[in-house]
């Protein structure tokens, strides 16, 4: 028997999905710790149980990197594990109960970021800011999902970014965008100001705001697309990754869903560790960073930059093999 119940699929659709013979080979890959493990054991594995049963296990100060993106405080099912929405105060105390336990892994230089969305948002910078240094909000657009008819369509969402002291990572050369230019001014003597003309078009390097409007939510068609139904694009979590860490830095993801941060890491040639709970879901994890040792593409990041949405065109990153599995 599968794990789940097989969907059947458009010949074209690239969402993962694996057979029984697939996730049996790939479960020996999960990693059941029993003891306390070094930062070079834990490097570039999946875990797959409760992160707060696992932290007994893990040492202190390997964490360069903290991405967190627990559920929301929203009714979610999760691949059968259900998350129920709370009050407000409810969800406060959820986030106390486990954020303070992370500390302790974190290095001196280390960064955090933290994902919500507009109902939960407020209390997870509450919590960062008892503990941490708070440095910024980023709003990124989330355009995906129907439209609602009495109140505003929600299509954005927040991270947080905070840091454990103040000397951290921020590499804002790393994450600069191309975007297109519209007034294409010249200088004087007729050279351009601030921007270049390539086959693409004309186009100028941009500082990163904390306002982003480039990502496109994974579907169907890309191939980093699996069935969670939180999943977040790789392309989002490669800015946060290439800013605030450094090759061969350690990314720990403690909600890692199906392993879009570890995969993200390992394309970026960062260590990684991620822990989660759904079984199913640390497979598609699994599956993806196997794929990712033959093709590191990151949709929309093309050059040592992020293009903004819908410039890339015929460019290697959009295009990428029809493959539905891991084999």
């Amino acid at each position: 028997m599968s794990m789940q119940k097989e969907k059947k699929r458009a010949d074209r659709n690239r969402t993962l999905t694996l057979s029984d013979a697939e996730r049996k080979q790939l479960a020996g890959l999960l990693l059941t710790p029993e003891a306390e493990l070094s930062a070079e054991q834990l490097a570039d594995r999946i875990i797959c149980g409760d992160f707060t049963a696992m932290l007994d296990f893990l040492p202190d100060k390997f964490v360069d990197l903290l991405i967190l993106d627990p559920p929301y405080n929203l009714q979610k099912n999760f691949n059968g594990l259900c998350f129920n929405s709370m009050s407000h105060q409810s969800y406060s105390d959820y986030l106390e109960s486990w954020f303070p336990k992370l500390l302790r892994l974190l290095k001196p230089g280390a960064s955090v970021y933290l994902c919500g969305d507009w109902l939960c948002s407020a209390a997870g910078f509450m919590v960062l800011d008892k503990y941490l240094t708070v440095r910024n909000r980023i709003v990124w657009q989330r355009e995906k999902g129907r439209g609602a008819k009495s109140n505003w369509k929600n299509c954005c969402e927040d991270i947080w970014f905070a840091t454990a002291g103040k000397n951290y990572t921020f590499n804002v050369d790393q994450v600069k965008q191309k975007r297109r230019v519209l007034a294409p001014y010249r200088s004087s003597n007729g050279t351009p100001r601030d921007w270049v003309d390539t086959d693409e078009g004309k186009f100028r390097l941009t500082c990163p705001s904390n306002f982003w409007d480039d990502i496109s939510v994974p579907y169907w068609s890309m191939p980093e697309n699996t069935d969670h139904p939180t999943q977040k694009p790789e392309k989002l979590m490669a800015k946060l990754i290439l800013a605030s860490s450094n090759p061969g830095d350690m990314v720990f993801d403690p909600f890692s869903g199906s392993g879009t941060t570890a995969v993200t890491a390992k394309k970026l040639g960062r260590r990684f560790l991620g822990i989660e709970l759904n079984k199913e879901y640390c497979l598609w994890a699994l599956a993806r960073l196997k794929m990712a040792e033959t093709n590191t593409r990151i949709q929309g990041y093309e050059d040592g930059v992020f293009w903004e949405r819908n410039a890339l065109k015929s460019k290697s990153s959009t295009q990428a093999p029809s493959r539905r599995s891991s084999q």
